[in-house]
């Protein structure tokens, strides 16, 4: 069992221990040049006052939670093409994640915030296509005591 933790609360304990923390979580996008920090701001998102603050599943707002990821090489992003006299040519733009669902799946038990905790196998999708998924969940281990 987890120190300080009862018998009821171990099964949420286990739902915290996988879930995504922000400031060191990392997430990538399937048409974006490589993982990225997701940013999580601190208001109601911590457990203990030594936990980072922890996602959840309505963390998805393009610049503040999930950020630019390089350039954006998915064809169905319309800042890609551009026009080379009357044919339009493929020229990769800055990346700016739009998704356009709450992360899923979610913890069932868990909420900050007022909403399910984000898991590390939590993904999102954009609506440039492709998805955004956890790579490293940025904070393995949770004090509850």
């Amino acid at each position: 069992m987890v120190a300080g933790v009862g018998f009821h609360q171990f099964s949420a304990v286990l739902e915290v221990a996988a879930a995504i923390k922000g400031s060191g979580a990392k997430i990538s996008y399937s048409f974006g040049a490589g993982p990225k920090s997701m940013l999580v701001l601190p208001l109601n998102r911590t457990l203990t006052a030594n936990t980072k603050p922890i996602a959840n599943c309505l963390d998805i707002i393009p610049f503040v939670n999930i950020t630019a990821f390089g350039n954006c090489l998915s064809p169905a992003n319309p800042m890609n093409w551009k026009m080379a006299g009357p044919v339009p040519v493929f020229i990769p733009s800055s990346c700016i994640p739009i998704p356009v669902a709450p992360w899923a799946p979610a913890a069932k038990k868990t909420k900050l915030a007022n909403s399910p905790v984000v898991l590390a196998n939590s993904k999102t999708s954009c609506v440039w296509a492709g998805s955004i998924s956890v790579v490293n969940p940025g904070q393995t281990k949770i004090d509850c005591s």
